[in-house]
């Protein structure tokens, strides 16, 4: 988690309530006292302190003034595991340089993202936002034990999802790839057999320039909390979110295809949400840091530009991998010049009969 609290008696702010409750959430966070410096504390783990620099600041502290005791025993220990992780081989350097950027940056969006939501609430109660963000501050050290408790369970069940996503189920993945393909394709390298969507909410930058910033941050955790839902609910997984567009993908045609007919009614029938744009494209991708990359992707994005409000495109290869399929309606569209990719020939994805995709189930 990034270091963001307070040091010393004179960095707090000045009123005393605001100061008992900093320092109260400080002393239930930090585990044991600050005791170290910098240097210290690479003496301590017996590595130069340029050697020790990338690895709290991939861990999230971003700038540890010299001299300053700022590092616990905790923190020492963490260290120690990367640390040894390298020293016994298990890990390159780069590797551990990579977990450790992955721990810090993930962790910190999540804490803000929590923070935030909890400011939010209090903010729709009728708080002023400032009175709000102290009283967050007071509430925070009795959800710490529960918040970590939920973390850690979810970080174990999520570690083996993605390890039935990404390892044991790859092969079955590409030899399914193989339908409709010659090898000549400019995704045949990449290692994964993927589908990848994107939705794209309607007229955004238009009601973005219309609506007061609270209006529009709550529509967009709407529309980003719905796609979220029906990504996990049919069996996907998200990749990431851009403001008014979700990406998502899956180890199947036919469960991104449900995906992305489903993100289509739902945000057509929301009445709170405009329609969305869905693509749909059946590739191989390359999974790096959290994101996926590859042309597989980037067609999946410029087809979203294409399609009409609430419906969904796929383009000729993944049309084909579905054709088999009978929940599902393929009609052709006219060819389009898309940028990087010359001709395509979009279908439009539809359900094959009102009851065939039971989407409540």
């Amino acid at each position: 988690m990034t270091d963001h609290m307070p040091r010393d008696r004179d960095a707090l702010p000045q009123n005393p309530g605001w100061t008992t409750a900093m320092r109260t959430l400080d002393a239930g966070l930090v585990v044991g006292p600050r005791r170290y410096t910098r240097e210290e504390a690479a003496e301590r783990l017996g590595i130069p302190a340029e050697s020790a620099r990338p690895i709290w600041q991939s861990l999230g502290f971003s700038h540890v003034p010299e001299g300053e005791k700022v590092f616990t025993a905790a923190d020492l220990e963490s260290f120690e595991v990367i640390l040894s992780l390298v020293r016994r081989g298990v890990l390159t350097e780069a590797t551990a340089g990579s977990l450790a950027r992955s721990i810090g940056q993930m962790t910190d969006r999540m804490v803000v993202w929590q923070i935030e939501a909890l400011v939010e609430d209090r903010v729709a109660s009728g708080t002023s936002d400032p009175e709000a963000r102290r009283e967050v501050v007071d509430m925070l050290p009795e959800l710490i034990t529960p918040l970590e408790k939920v973390m850690q369970t979810v970080y174990r069940r999520q570690l083996n999802n993605a390890v039935q996503r990404l390892t044991v189920n790859v092969e079955a993945g590409l030899a399914a790839s193989e339908r409709g393909r010659d090898g000549s394709e400019d995704d045949a390298p990449l290692p994964l057999a993927r589908a990848v969507g994107f939705a794209d909410m309607v007229s955004y930058t238009s009601m973005s320039r219309t609506m007061d910033e609270r209006t529009l941050a709550r529509m967009v955790q709407r529309f980003e909390a719905r796609a979220a839902d029906i990504i996990t609910a049919e069996g996907g997984w998200l990749v990431k979110t851009i403001g008014d567009e979700v990406l998502f993908n899956a180890e199947t045609p036919e469960v991104g295809a449900r995906i992305a007919l489903h993100l289509a009614r739902a945000m057509s029938e929301d009445p709170v949400l405009p329609a969305a744009r869905v693509a749909l494209t059946w590739g191989r991708v390359l999974s790096r840091l959290g994101d996926i990359y590859g042309p597989t992707v980037n067609l999946a994005a410029r087809l979203t530009v294409l399609a009409d409000p609430g419906t969904v495109l796929v383009d000729s290869l993944t049309a084909a991998a579905l054709a088999r399929d009978d929940r599902f309606v393929l009609v052709p569209q006219p060819p389009q010049i898309v940028r990087g990719f010359g001709e395509v020939r979009p279908s439009m994805l539809l359900a094959a009969s009102a009851d065939g995709l039971d989407f409540d189930r």
